[in-house]
Order: structure tokens, then C-alpha cells, then sequence
């Protein structure tokens, strides 16, 4: 009978921190074998950055070295070559660790280089030089642990490496010359694998045995830097003679080098990946000292993709082809550098991106953390659960088990019992055949005596009838001899019937005998049979009971497991509730902290935020505050009570920052700079007190409870600032007046801008002539095109903002629908005034052109000011429309309508100033070769002159527009 087999009915469930790591060295070993993959195609970057970003988690190389060793590295060649390019990205970009951590591996690289150095051609020579390379580079980096894997120092950190001692420097040169050596040497059996017919560098076969060549340009362009630098320290301090070999070994691994780049940038394949740098003529010249000064720095540029600008603008309503953004002051290299000003809130924008988003990313690991955890306990119980019905049919199938046995072992008696009858039958058996062999015996011999008997009275038969033919004389004997022997022929018939029937009877017991013969032998076999089943039965029996010791054995394990287990996840649920404890108030405290970096930054001057809006932020932070306190006293008592907290901590850190953004967005409203750095300062001693708060809570400290109250009246003093800047505010009664009153002078502006307009061009028709008449009546015909456009679009934008007012306005009147509406009736007036402004700055540019005392960009910048302006009234009136408006599909077809205008007063200009030009004499005839050339000077100097002029207002128009960004945002 089969043994049972005991089903695993416990299993050591894996922590968070399990899954966490199993999952990283799941995605290392994925990537690592794609990366070394047997294919002949070049590495792919992102199986490489996988790589390099996993030493930078594991802080080591243990991991991309207990995996890449498990690639088939001594079996195929493309592997082997590929696996020596993913250590050379590795040991160059790599976390530093991971240089240390591969000097254990050099004798491993040895046997590997030893191993394909027997293939003499393909990438046996390739690889072999390669992994003399890299033993190489882990040589160096071991004697001068001061340089990093990718090489890069600064001069500083150079000196500081070499101590300033010469014999230092002397012996970096040598093991530089070494390094460079090995590069040169893997470099020259690259391009000499290459068949040009086929494995040029745009196959994929090509590709895979250049792409390496990257890493070693890198190395190579640091590694002659560092050498020309030394030489030069070298040459300042011993004599000529002395390191005239050095500068031969320089000599020519400067002529190697520029023969390498030069072969490099002439490949397709590397004109996208690498910028490889330029090289002198000759080297430079160690023994004149002044060379140094001369000496440009070679660098390798890797392009990087340009980041892509998801952000949707809205269409523009003039035409900017003409003009430069300030954008493209900032991006474009030809028109200009970027400020520091700049450079310094780009740079504090994305590092506060780069915050939030971390901080959103640790809210989502500790939410996923928290979840992980609950999931965890929650399978321990149902696994528990599970445990014990499967404990109850263990001990089910025991009982059953025994019952078997015992049935087994009655089974066994009965055997005996029927073998022993059968041995009695048997028996009785041989007995009877014995009885019957005894009596066949007597027959036998009966029926040997009857035969000879038979034979004798044949013969006596024939004695007789010769004596009757001998002697008829004794007839009358003869006949009573006759009839004594006919009775004696009866008395043999009947014994003749007699043997026949022993016969039968004989035939009939040797039948019956067969027959107990073959009975016996089946007794026998069947005796047997049973016998073993006998054996088997007790076998089984003796297994079925050392199963029964195992399973008590067994039982009594699992039940000290199951105990051991649930007290070590009682443990690391505890361990882990802490450790999620302190991670969410260690989030709660980085948020504090990035809100109260946000507070500082100049980049948030720009939000705003209402005093009324801030008091209903109030409470929810007062509430999740309470929470925290309630939430941690709660744990002081009990440790374990903990799952609040880690709610109430995050709670807390985001209601709070909220509200700081929020109160921060308050004081950008004040126009009183006093009021406005108070009330910042208030807001950053409650980040403060807050960060202490958090701080106090994970360190269990006392005196939590004056630091609540602190937090508290914190805020009140914020919400009072916050009142009283309300008040200092102003009413806004009177804003349906204003809206009014700057709408009527928009309108007043324009009217007589147009009205003016008109009276310059007949006056220009009466008194001018010729071409200066073509120029004016261009002039002032095509600024008449641009007001009429804007008169049309500022109607189209009255009854679009009437409308507007008709359907918010409800039962109210439009004053107090423009009351309500505060900021958006400001941005109207702001669009007014700059309307009316700008017509006047139109009026004055024309009325100068014409007369012939103003320039013609005064004129296209005057337009383009009051297009501008006329946008801002459209992008206003745009923000309370309703999308299917017919006004306002009207209003955006006006709009459209000014920027053509726009674009045609800016071409008119751009022709007549032509036309001016092509009709001036420049005078040039009767010029001598000396005048000329003083003159060509002079142009070449204003042309300097008129360019550096040009950028300096450059950079003035874009201080300009920062300032006027900020003055209308004050407004």
C-alpha cells in the first residue's frame, strides 16, 4: 500500500520589504539579460540605465555582479563582449561603490580574457584587449581611489589628488600612459575586425562592435587632459632630459588619438550619439610653460534629448514673426545668454517640481505601505483560518489510518486461520491418495496373476486337443474334462470381467489423483500468495506506523512553527507599524518643510488668494490638528494604537500646507509691503513650529502639549493679519463706475485716434507730394484699416461683455454683478486703459512718420503694443463667455481681423522704410580709396556698436516686461 504524503499546510509569508526586494532583483536580472543578450546588435541604453540606476539603489555592485556572472559568458562570444560594455557604463556611471566591490571580480576577468584569447579571430582578440582594459581601469582606481569611475575632476581636485608632489605625479602619468595604451590598442582591433563590405558602422553587426568605443572616447578625451596637465606640473619642476620619455610615449599617443577621432567623426553611426571633440595639429609643446594658458580643454558632448512642452498656449492674435519672445531670448544661443536672475527661478521652479513630486511619490509608497500591511495581516488570518480545518482532516485521516490497521490486522487472523484449514485439508488429502496408491498396488498384482493364469489354460487348451487327436479312446474323459474346463473358461470369464473392472476403477482413481494433484499445487500457490500478502500487509503496517510517529512528529513541529510564526509577525507587524510611523511623520515633516522652501521662493508672487477663501481653509487645519493631538495621545498610551496617527500626521502636513500656500497667496494681494512680510513671517514661524511638532512626536518628547497650543494661537495671529489685509483692501463699490468710465475712455481714445488719423492724411494729400506722399498715405491708410479693425472688435467685445453681465448678473444689477466679479471687472479695466494708452502711442508714432521727425519701428511697435492690448480685452472678455456664443464667435473672427491689420501695418512700414532707404544717395562717387576705407570702418564699428546696442535692450525690454508683469499683477 501506498505511503500518504503530507501536503505543505504552512508557508513563510514575505514581508513588504520582501516583495520590494524580490521585485529589484527581478527587474536587475531582467534588464542585465537583455542587456548581454547573445543577439549581434549594440547594447540598448535603457537595459544599461536600468543597471546603473540598480547600483545606485542597492548603494553597491554585489547585485549587477551576482546576476551578469550568471550570463552564459563563457559560451558566446557576442555575450562575453557585450558583458564587457555593460561593465564599462557601469564602472563609469555607476553608484562609486561599485568600483570597489569588482575588485574582487579581477580574477574572474583574467580567466575570461584567457578563455576567448584562443579564438584569434572575430571578438576572441576584442574581447581579450577589452578585458585587459577594464583590469586595467580597476588597477588604476585602486592605486587612486581620488578619481571617480567617469574620470571627471577639477583641476582643484586633481592637485588635491596628486598632493603636489612630483613623484605622485610622475607615477599617474606612467599608469595614464597605460590606460591610454589599452584604449588605443582596443580602438585599432576594433576598426581592424571590420569588414567594410559587410560590417560597416550602420549594421547591426557593425554597431555592436563600435558601440563600446563610446566609453572609451570618454575615457580617453579625460585621460589626455589630465596627462597634458601633468606634464606641464612635470616639466615645471625636473629637467628636460629626464622626461624626454614621457613626452615621446605622449608624442605618440597624441598622433593615435587624433587618428582615432578622425576615424570616428567620418562614421554615420556615431554623428547622433557622441560629439567628438578637436584635437590640435601638433601636442603641445611641455617645454615653454606659457602654453598652458593657450591650452583648450577637450569635451566629449553626449546630446540629450530636449525635454517636450506639453503645455497648450492659446492662438495668438498677432502676428509675432517679426519680434522675439522672451523665451527665446532665454532659449536661443544666437540672440543672447540667460540671466542669473533667470537661470536661478528656472532652476528653484524644478527643483519645487522635483519636490512635490517626491513628496508624492513617498504619500504613495507609505499609502501603498500601509495597504501592503493590512494585506499581509489579513491573509495571516485567513491562512490561520485554513490551517485549522486542514489540522481537523489531518487527524480526520489518522483515525481513519488506525481504523485501516486494525481492519488490516483482523484481515491478517482470518488468513491465518484459512491457511491453517487449508493445510488440514491438504493433509487429509495425502492420506487418501496414499490409501489409493495402496489399493492400485493389489489390483496390479491380481491382474498380473490373472494373466499368468490365462496363459496357462491356453496352453493346457492346446494339450488337450492334441491328446484328442491322439486318442479317440478316451473320448467320454475328454468330455468331462471338457466340461470341467468350460466351467473353468467361466470361472476366467468372470475374472477377465473382474480386471476390466479394476481397470476402470484404476483409470478413474489416477482421473481423481490428477485432479488432487493440481488441487494441491493450486493450494500451494495460493498458500503462497498469501503468504506474501501476509509479508506486504505486515510491511505496510510497519510503514503505516513509523508514518503515524512522523506525523505526530510533524504535528507537534508545525504547532511550534505556527507559534514561533505568529509571534515573529506579531514582531514585525509592530516593527513594521513603527516604522510606517515614523515614515509618514518623516513625509508630513519633508512637506512642512518643502511648504515652508515654497513660502520663500519669488516664484510664487504671482499667486493670489482672498482673504475669505483663506478663513474657510482654517478650520480644516485647526480640525486636523485636534486629530493629531487626540491621535497621539491615544498612542502614547497604547504603541500599538498607531494607524491613526499615521492618518491624522499626513492629514495634518497637508491641510497646513495648504493653508501656508494659501495665506502666502493672501499676502501677494496686500499692497502694503509691511503687511505683506508680516504676514510671510507668521507663516514661517508656524511652518516652524509645526516642523517641531513633528519632530517632538517621532522623538516621543515632552512639552507637546505648549506646542500644540502654540500652533493654535499661530494661526489665529495668521487669520487676524489675514482680516485686517481684507480691510486694507478697500471696498470695491465703486468698480461698476470704473468698468464704465474706462470703457467710455477706450472708446473716446479710439474715436479720436481714428479722427486724428483721418485729418493727418488730408493734410498729408494737401501739402506733401511725390514719394512722400506714397509713404504717408500707405502710413495712415494702413492705420486707419487697424482702428477700424479695433473699433469693430472693442463693439463686438461690448456686446459679448453685455451679454456676459445679462446671464451672471441673475436679479442683481450689472454694478453688482462687477462688484462680485472684482478681479475679472479689473482685468477689463486693465485692458481699457492699455487700449486707450496704446491708441495714443499710435496717434503720436503716425503723427511723427508723417511729419518726419519719428522712425518707422516706432510705428510697427505701436501697433503690435495696441494688438496686444486689444488681445488682453479679448482674452478677458473670453474667460465668462459660454462656449457657443455667436458674440463671441463674432468677437474671434474681429480679433483675427486686427492681427491681419496688425501684420499689415507692420508690412506697410517695413516697405516704406524701404522705399526710403532705396531713394537716399549714399554718395559714394566721388569717393577716394583712403575715404573708403575710413568709412567701411566706421560702418564696421557702428554695425558693433548698433549690435551691442541691440542686445542691451534686449535685455532691458525683457527686464521691462518682467516688471510690467509684475505691476499689472499688483493691479
Amino acid at each position: 500500500m501506498a505511503s500518504i504524503s503530507l501536503p505543505r499546510v504552512l508557508q513563510q509569508r514575505k514581508t513588504s520589504l520582501d516583495l520590494q526586494r524580490e521585485h529589484f532583483e527581478k527587474f536587475q536580472s531582467i534588464a542585465i539579460s537583455k542587456a548581454v543578450n547573445p543577439t549581434e546588435t549594440p547594447v540598448k541604453e535603457k537595459h544599461v540605465r536600468s543597471a546603473i540606476i540598480g547600483t545606485y539603489q542597492e548603494k553597491s555592485g554585489t547585485v549587477f555582479w551576482t546576476f551578469v556572472l550568471r550570463q552564459p559568458l563563457q559560451d558566446n562570444r557576442i555575450v562575453a563582449w557585450k558583458f564587457c560594455h555593460v561593465l564599462h557604463k557601469v564602472l563609469r556611471e555607476g553608484h562609486p561603490r561599485v568600483i570597489h566591490d569588482s575588485q574582487r571580480h579581477k580574477k574572474k576577468l583574467e580567466d575570461l580574457g584567457k578563455l576567448w584569447q584562443h579564438l584569434r579571430e572575430g571578438y576572441g582578440k576584442l574581447i581579450q584587449l577589452y578585458i585587459r582594459l577594464l583590469i586595467t581601469k580597476l588597477e588604476f582606481h585602486n592605486r587612486n581611489p581620488g578619481l571617480p569611475g567617469n574620470l571627471q575632476v577639477t583641476t582643484e581636485e586633481l592637485e588635491a589628488i596628486g598632493e603636489n608632489d612630483i613623484n605622485i605625479y610622475f607615477q599617474m602619468s606612467v599608469e595614464m600612459f597605460d590606460y591610454m595604451d589599452d584604449i588605443l590598442n582596443l580602438q585599432r582591433a576594433v576598426f581592424g575586425s571590420l569588414d567594410l563590405s559587410r560590417s560597416n558602422s550602420m549594421t547591426p553587426c557593425g554597431q555592436c562592435r563600435l558601440a563600446p568605443l563610446i566609453p572609451c572616447i570618454q575615457d580617453a578625451s579625460q585621460l589626455y587632459d589630465y596627462c597634458v596637465k601633468i606634464l606641464f606640473k612635470l616639466h615645471g619642476a625636473l629637467p628636460a632630459d629626464t622626461l624626454l620619455g614621457h613626452r615621446d610615449r605622449f608624442s605618440k599617443q597624441f598622433h593615435d588619438l587624433k587618428t582615432f577621432y578622425n576615424t570616428i567623426k567620418h562614421m554615420q553611426y556615431f554623428k547622433h550619439l557622441i560629439t567628438i571633440p578637436g584635437l590640435p595639429d601638433k601636442p603641445p609643446n611641455f617645454l615653454i610653460q606659457s602654453e598652458l594658458r593657450t591650452y583648450v580643454t577637450p569635451v566629449v558632448v553626449l546630446p540629450q534629448e530636449d525635454p517636450i512642452d506639453n503645455e497648450s498656449t492659446v492662438d495668438s492674435l498677432i502676428d509675432t514673426s517679426d519680434t522675439t519672445s522672451i523665451s527665446d531670448q532665454f532659449d536661443s544661443a544666437g540672440n543672447g545668454t540667460i540671466s542669473p536672475e533667470s537661470r536661478h527661478e528656472r532652476e528653484h521652479y524644478y527643483a519645487q517640481e522635483a519636490m512635490i513630486q517626491e513628496n508624492e511619490r513617498q504619500r504613495e509608497e507609505l499609502q501603498f505601505l500601509v495597504r501592503e500591511h493590512q494585506r499581509l495581516v489579513e491573509e495571516m488570518k485567513q491562512h490561520m483560518r485554513k490551517v485549522d480545518p486542514e489540522m481537523a482532516l489531518k487527524d480526520q485521516e489518522l483515525m481513519k489510518q488506525r481504523h485501516l490497521n486494525d481492519a488490516l490486522g483482523k484481515q491478517s487472523a482470518e488468513l491465518i486461520v484459512k491457511v491453517n484449514e487449508l493445510e488440514e485439508k491438504n493433509r487429509l488429502l495425502d492420506e487418501k491418495f496414499q490409501k489409493l496408491k495402496e489399493v492400485y498396488s493389489k489390483l496390479r498384482e491380481e491382474h498380473i496373476n490373472l494373466i499368468r493364469k490365462k496363459a496357462e489354460v491356453d496352453k493346457l487348451l492346446g494339450s488337450t486337443r492334441l491328446t484328442l487327436e491322439q486318442s479317440e479312446r478316451r473320448t467320454q474323459e475328454v468330455n468331462l474334462r471338457m466340461e470341467e474346463l468350460l466351467q473353468g473358461q467361466v470361472t476366467a470369464t468372470q475374472e477377465a470381467e473382474r480386471v476390466s473392472q479394476a481397470r476402470a476403477e484404476l483409470i478413474e482413481v489416477q482421473r481423481q489423483f490428477d485432479m488432487l494433484k493440481n488441487e494441491n499445487i493450486a493450494l500451494l500457490a495460493k498458500i503462497e500468495f498469501i503468504s506474501s500478502e501476509k509479508s506486504v500487509a505486515e510491511g505496510d503496517l510497519h510503514d503505516l506506523l513509523s508514518q503515524k510517529e512522523e506525523l505526530d512528529t510533524r504535528i507537534s513541529e508545525l504547532t511550534s512553527d505556527i507559534e514561533r510564526t505568529r509571534i515573529q509577525l506579531k514582531k514585525d507587524s509592530d516593527s513594521a507599524l513603527i516604522e510606517l510611523i515614523l515614515n509618514s511623520i518623516s513625509s508630513a515633516e519633508q512637506l512642512l518643510l518643502t511648504t515652508s522652501i515654497t513660502i520663500e521662493s519669488p516664484s510664487i508672487s504671482a499667486l493670489t488668494c482672498t482673504p475669505d477663501y483663506l478663513e474657510t481653509q482654517r478650520p480644516s487645519a485647526l480640525q486636523s490638528l485636534s486629530d493629531v493631538e487626540r491621535s497621539y495621545k491615544i498612542y502614547q498610551e497604547k504603541s500599538t494604537e498607531g494607524k491613526q496617527l499615521i492618518k491624522s500626521t499626513l492629514n495634518f502636513a497637508y491641510y497646513l500646507s495648504l493653508y501656508l500656500i494659501h495665506a502666502k497667496s493672501t499676502s501677494n494681494t496686500s499692497t502694503d509691503i509691511t503687511i505683506d512680510d508680516k504676514l510671510t513671517d507668521e507663516c514661517k514661524k508656524l511652518s516652524s513650529a509645526s516642523i517641531s511638532l513633528l519632530q517632538m512626536i517621532k522623538a516621543k518628547s515632552e512639552g507637546t502639549e505648549e506646542q500644540f497650543k502654540l500652533i493654535r494661537d499661530q494661526l489665529e495671529v495668521i487669520s487676524a493679519l489675514a482680516n485686517g489685509l481684507s480691510k486694507a483692501r478697500g471696498d470695491v463699490e465703486r468698480i461698476g463706475d470704473m468698468v464704465e468710465s474706462e470703457l467710455q475712455g477706450m472708446d473716446k481714445a479710439i474715436e479720436e485716434a481714428a479722427s486724428k488719423i483721418q485729418e493727418m492724411l488730408t493734410k498729408s494729400r494737401a501739402g506733401d507730394s511725390g514719394l512722400k506722399l506714397e509713404v504717408n498715405e500707405k502710413i495712415l491708410d494702413s492705420c486707419t484699416a487697424l482702428m477700424s479693425c479695433i473699433r469693430k472688435l472693442v463693439k463686438k467685445s461690448r456686446l459679448l461683455q453685455t451679454e456676459i453681465v445679462a446671464q451672471g448678473k441673475g436679479t442683481a444689477s450689472a454694478k453688482e454683478f462687477y462688484k462680485r466679479n472684482h478681479q475679472w471687472s479689473e482685468g477689463l479695466i486693465s485692458a481699457a486703459k492699455a487700449i486707450g494708452l496704446g491708441a495714443k502711442f499710435l496717434l503720436e508714432a503716425a503723427d511723427k512718420v508723417v511729419g518726419g521727425d519719428g522712425k518707422f519701428e516706432q510705428l510697427v511697435v505701436a501697433s503690435q503694443g495696441i494688438a496686444a492690448s486689444t488681445a488682453q480685452l479679448v482674452v478677458a472678455s473670453r474667460v465668462k463667455a459660454e462656449r457657443n456664443s455667436s458674440n463671441l464667435g463674432e468677437l474671434t473672427q474681429a480679433s483675427r481681423e486686427v492681427t491681419q491689420a496688425t501684420a499689415g501695418v507692420v508690412a506697410t512700414a517695413k516697405s516704406c522704410s524701404q522705399m526710403v532707404e532705396e531713394s537716399e544717395d549714399l554718395g559714394l562717387e566721388g569717393l577716394s580709396l583712403h575715404q573708403a576705407k575710413r568709412l567701411e570702418m566706421e560702418a564696421q564699428v557702428r554695425v558693433l556698436e548698433l549690435e551691442q546696442a541691440l542686445e542691451t535692450e534686449r535685455l532691458k525690454l525683457a527686464a521691462l516686461r518682467r516688471r510690467h508683469y509684475q505691476l499689472a499683477g499688483d493691479v
